[in-house]
């Protein structure tokens, strides 16, 4: 675990045993440990160990934060749980359903990585109603001897939170800040259907910084101490994405416009990163995933004759 201060720190999941795509955030002191986005259950191995090695049993984790209820952010929750089942979970309210039955959530994954679904995330078990923490926005919920503003942070999922923690000056912003790994400062928007809602998406970003934090912790991947140009590259770079794939739907490429959007975005980022780190970038958002998001988004919006 890399500390960020004194008692808070963050795991390296090391998902598919690659390095830097999927980060854990611990928060430990006298009241044990609570964990923002534990990650998925393929990567629980990995958690628990380094949590070991740094003196935090699974009886120690009180608290899971998510930010949001996709399977790299939440994926190991309920196996969590199931270990120790005193941990309470903080959702928002909109995600709180699917934790209680992932029935759903499983089904809609499976359409997207078919029978990769289980050797890339593991199980995605229930959590207990009771054992839940519903969440709006607006909060401030104490955590051990902290406290943590919530904020709502919708466009990349309808159910995305944020926490801030004002004493340490550091923002858990999950996916609400894009991705970012490499020594290259470089933001890729990581949006994968179905609720990408690009206004939202701006309005979240305006409230992150109205935080004015000095770290920005995202899940893909780590902590960013340059907050107010993170931010504003990241918006420009969610514009830049989304208008390519507008651009192809309204073309009417149909069928096409996959490999159209996959081949302009790949070409974009290899102009700006080295190879290497242009594929750890699809590692964290595979460029398909990218463009369905995008896709059903324009479509909704009426763009290439849809409605």
């Amino acid at each position: 675990m890399q500390r960020l201060t004194r008692d808070i720190g963050y795991i390296d999941l090391r998902f598919q045993n690659q390095p830097e795509v999927i980060a854990a955030a611990v928060l430990h002191g006298s009241f044990g440990a609570a964990i923002v986005d534990p990650g998925p259950a393929s990567t629980l191995p990995r958690l628990g160990a380094e949590l070991r090695r740094h003196g935090i049993d699974a009886g120690d984790v009180r608290t899971i934060l998510l930010t949001h209820i996709h399977f790299d952010h939440a994926g190991a929750t309920g196996s969590l749980v199931a270990e120790t089942p005193g941990i309470e979970v903080y959702v928002h309210a909109a995600g709180m359903r699917h934790m209680v039955d992932p029935t759903r959530l499983v089904a809609s994954a499976r359409q997207l990585w078919g029978d990769e679904l289980e050797s890339l995330w593991g199980e995605f078990l229930p959590v207990p109603e009771a054992n839940l923490r519903q969440l709006d926005g607006g909060e401030r919920i104490r955590i051990g001897e902290r406290e943590l503003d919530v904020a709502y942070t919708p466009g990349h999922a309808r159910h995305h939170v944020s926490y801030f923690d004002r004493d340490s000056g550091i923002a858990f912003v999950g996916d609400a800040a894009g991705i970012r790994v490499g020594s290259v400062p470089y933001l890729l928007a990581p949006t994968p259907p179905p609720d990408i809602d690009l206004a939202a998406w701006r309005g979240s970003i305006e409230t992150i910084q109205r935080w004015r934090a000095d770290t920005l912790f995202v899940t893909h991947f780590g902590p960013h101490a340059d907050t107010d140009g993170h931010l504003g590259m990241f918006a420009e770079h969610l514009d830049e994405l989304a208008e390519i794939a507008r651009r192809i739907v309204a073309s009417g490429a149909g069928k096409d416009g996959l490999a159209a959007f996959v081949a302009e975005v790949a070409a974009l980022m290899r102009r700006q990163l080295p190879e290497s780190t242009a594929r750890h970038y699809e590692d964290a958002a595979p460029l398909k995933l990218c463009w369905l998001g995008l896709e059903r988004y324009w479509q909704k919006q009426g763009v290439g004759g849809a409605a």
